[in-house]
């Protein structure tokens, strides 16, 4: 991964749009799976595509429509997500500056039942909140990538621990302390962070918190 570990950062507001153009910036590509940043200035669009395997979208900014050859699919705002279905060329368009990233899978990527190809959905309205709780949903569960939504109820957390790989934890709902390498960071909805493979971390939620995880393994 490009980004820098152990920082804070918004993909938003660090990926803004130049008028005109279309823009995109691979964060990862691993094992099969790639990871971007797209930043579509108003007025602009990429054009349909077919593929053998899905793309989740996550639109951070603005409002992004999904089209096919028979028309518009779904129109996405800030917090939805898709998955793009497959053999079926998609395309989209930005009517205002719009941020999104662009996770493409693979055939056989173990999705949740509950995600539908071409449904537009929120992470954060996956999971719920209770109180004394955390509750977890593994969104994708293959063997060298996993993809998790989160809810940690005011005052809970996760201990200090290490992932095997790379991870990437995006801030969905309200605000947590992150400890990494000893160091906290506070965290706020919106924002992402890297942790490095091996990295030791905690997280505990300061208010209600959720947090999806996108983790690649070795």
């Amino acid at each position: 991964m490009k980004e820098s570990a152990g920082k804070i950062f918004s993909i938003a507001r660090d990926n803004q749009p130049v008028p005109g153009c279309t823009i995109s910036s691979q964060e990862f590509q691993k094992n099969g799976y790639t990871f971007s940043y797209f930043s579509m200035a108003a007025h602009t669009d990429i054009s349909a595509e077919s593929y053998a395997y899905p793309k989740w979208l996550y639109v951070l900014a603005g409002t992004l429509t999904i089209y096919t050859p028979d028309g518009i699919l779904q129109i996405l705002q800030a917090g939805d997500s898709i998955l793009t279905p497959r053999h079926i060329p998609v395309g989209m368009k930005a009517e205002i500056d719009t941020i999104y990233s662009e996770l493409t899978l693979q055939e056989e990527s173990t999705m949740n039942d509950i995600i539908k190809e071409g449904n537009v959905f929120q992470l954060a309205n996956l999971v719920p909140y209770q109180d004394g709780k955390i509750i977890n949903m593994d969104i994708i569960s293959d063997p060298k990538l996993k993809f998790v939504v989160m809810s940690l109820a005011a005052g809970t957390g996760l201990s200090e621990h290490a992932a095997p790989g790379e991870a990437l934890v995006f801030a969905l709902d309200g605000t947590a302390t992150i400890t990494y390498e000893g160091t906290p960071l506070t965290i706020h909805k919106g924002e992402t962070i890297k942790f490095a493979a091996g990295a030791r971390h905690a997280v505990q939620a300061d208010d209600n918190f959720k947090m999806a995880l996108l983790l690649t393994l070795k």
